[in-house]
């Protein structure tokens, strides 16, 4: 999830941003864990908890009202990745989908594109760079534009620009015409990313994978440098930069079915998203809770969580935090698919725990706890070196407000972390605390816990749904894989 800089200082812009060339970027949140790596598994590597909030106070026009838009989203490791098509000819750029955030972006420039501190990036480039120059409808967006000044989390409209250069008279006549200056724009978990806000046709389908429509205009971030941020990302928050604002759809809602694990960086099938009125159709049967606004970060989707159900067992005393928002707007339950794992607060988490160890009777794993830094590992019986899909891990049930409740798929919580030995493998939880508890919100619903789930963000009835699905045949029946 992203936060806008807010009241970015002198020193801290021009170290960042002057000239697009950055070089020496402060972590601003805690370290990632260095054995959180195994089996192509990054735990909490994107988590985006948030740090500075800057709520979007100003209505806009949409660019374009797109009626229906169905796009395939591919699973790599540690999230799901929608493509853009993006220029004139076309560039197509592979980001994360991110509903924890505003801003969409893309890393620029194959050769001048620099990712400090991102996991070998240099030497093995997964994806491609959007290139402006060979784009014939890219160009700067303007220092006066409403995206500008939500970019720098600016309450005066004048200040992106006078940081831009404008001069006094152009600033109260409003006919300065400089770009908009570079921006910064930080993820909780420690990343930063710099560049300028670019326009550009976007392509998009329709109704079908077969048709696809022009967006002019559509406003990204064109990012020159990033720290800890290799790919680029697609908002899918509320704020008025996200993807789905720009098209008109924050009227509507939109819907995933995240792939199970198993079928990551598989070419052949994709996990759909699906954004207007179709993704609201049909929707009888699924359980929805209200969606609660954050009074401090309101552009992204919190839920209430009132229970967890081990089995048959219910986690006691779950805090109210998870329910609902303190005067200053701390708390309730975040659902980002930019977050890998599900965080819950202490000392509710380690409850859990507790509930979890009198349940199962298998031998702990405490070797496999210290080399990923889960908590919870245990060495499950397994036949014929196969891993078993019966009931040998208990279920967990989330209870939302509203009498809305989510089981989750097997293998989404407790996750085989290395092939089956001697009719044995083992199995971690795949649940984390809550670092800074206290500030922003209590407990996060990572993408990990919703596979095979079809997740509905009803926003003109502003409520989730939540119904278990086979994802992949829901793929297969909407013509998302290929045959």
């Amino acid at each position: 999830m992203a936060i806008m800089l807010n009241n970015i200082t002198t020193f801290l812009f021009f170290l960042l941003v002057n000239s697009l060339l950055f070089y020496s970027i402060q972590s601003l949140a805690r370290p990632r864990n260095p054995n959180s790596l195994i089996l192509g598994l990054t735990p909490a590597s994107r988590a985006s908890l948030p740090t500075h909030p800057k709520a979007s106070t100003s209505s806009r026009k949409k660019l374009t009202d797109v009626l229906d838009m169905m796009e395939p989203l591919r699973e790599v490791r540690d999230g799901y990745l929608i493509s853009l098509s993006i220029g004139t000819p076309p560039q197509v750029i592979q980001v994360y989908m991110d509903t924890g955030s505003d801003l969409t972006w893309a890393p620029c420039g194959n050769i001048s594109f620099d990712c400090i501190e991102c996991d070998n990036y240099r030497n093995n480039r997964m994806m491609a760079s959007f290139s402006p120059s060979h784009s014939s409808s890219s160009h700067r967006d303007s220092c006066t534009s409403p995206f500008c000044i939500d970019v720098h989390s600016s309450d005066n409209p004048l200040d992106p620009c006078t940081m831009a250069g404008c001069s006094l008279s152009t600033l109260v006549k409003a006919t300065c015409s400089w770009p908009c200056p570079p921006f910064a724009y930080t993820y909780g978990a420690g990343g930063v990313v710099a560049g300028t806000l670019t326009r550009d046709t976007l392509r998009v389908h329709g109704r079908n994978l077969g048709v696809t429509q022009e967006i002019p205009r559509f406003c990204f971030g064109c990012v020159a440098s990033s720290y800890r941020e290799p790919i680029g990302i697609a908002g899918f928050g509320r704020g008025a930069l996200s993807l789905p604002s720009q098209l008109g759809f924050l009227r509507k809602g939109f819907s995933h079915c995240f792939l199970a694990f198993k079928y990551a960086n598989n070419p052949n099938i994709s996990s759909p998203l699906i954004i207007g009125d179709i993704a609201l159709t049909s929707k009888d049967d699924m359980q929805f809770t209200p969606m609660l606004k954050s009074p401090m970060y309101p552009n992204y989707y919190y839920v209430g969580l009132e229970a967890i159900t081990v089995g048959n067992v219910s986690a006691t005393e779950v805090p109210s935090s998870l329910r609902e928002f303190d005067s200053l707007g701390n708390g309730g339950m975040l659902v980002d698919s930019g977050t890998t794992y599900t965080h819950l607060p202490e000392p509710f988490y380690s409850q859990v725990l507790s509930v979890l160890q009198s349940i199962i009777n298998y031998p702990r794993a405490t070797d496999m706890e210290m080399r990923t830094g889960f908590d919870l590992c245990y060495k499950v019986p397994c036949q014929n070196n196969s891993i078993l899909t019966g009931d040998l891990l208990p279920s967990i049930t989330f209870h939302f407000l509203n009498n809305a409740s989510l089981v989750l798929s097997r293998g989404s919580h407790f996750y085989a972390m290395s092939a089956p030995s001697n009719s044995t493998v083992v199995k971690c939880l795949l649940f984390q605390s809550m670092d800074d508890g206290d500030y922003g919100p209590a407990g996060v619903l990572g993408s990990f816990q919703q596979q095979d789930v079809e997740v509905v963000y009803d926003m003109e009835k502003e409520r989730i749904g939540f119904r278990p699905m086979d994802c992949a045949s829901a793929a297969s029946f909407q013509g998302f894989n290929k045959t």
